[in-house]
């Protein structure tokens, strides 16, 4: 009698791009991973610049994007699990983006007409 033996092995991911509506990950076993940006919101609801600023961790077991608190793990791309935030967290994050972009704002009009190193100075962690 034969038996099988699988060996399992992680997959990682090797780089991650962004469009307007979908997040593709490239892996370490070769494949293209893509899926609906929709999936993740806090991603739909970031730039472009904040999801092109973007980490591996874990060695590549998942992506993490600093600038809007999220992180992926490359099993849930691969198994097609969308985010399990909830809407009252995301609500909530939404809100906060929404206090702090009038805070930054705010404080890049009063220095108006100062050198723009002054103005990234002031602004910095607003």
């Amino acid at each position: 009698m034969s038996s099988l033996s699988l060996k399992m092995q992680t997959v990682k991911a090797q780089r991650v791009a962004t469009t307007e509506d979908s997040l593709a990950v490239d892996l370490s076993d070769g494949r293209t991973v893509s899926v609906p940006l929709m999936w993740y919101p806090r991603l739909l609801h970031g730039s472009s610049r904040e999801r092109n600023n973007w980490r591996l961790i874990a060695g590549g077991e998942g992506i993490h994007w600093p600038d809007l608190d999220e992180d992926v793990s490359v099993d849930g791309i691969i198994l097609g699990h969308p985010s399990g935030e909830s809407q009252a967290s995301l609500k909530q994050w939404l809100e906060s983006r929404e206090t702090d972009t009038r805070r930054h704002r705010a404080a890049k009009s009063k220095l108006r007409g100062q050198s723009p190193r002054a103005v990234r100075h002031a602004t910095r962690g607003v």
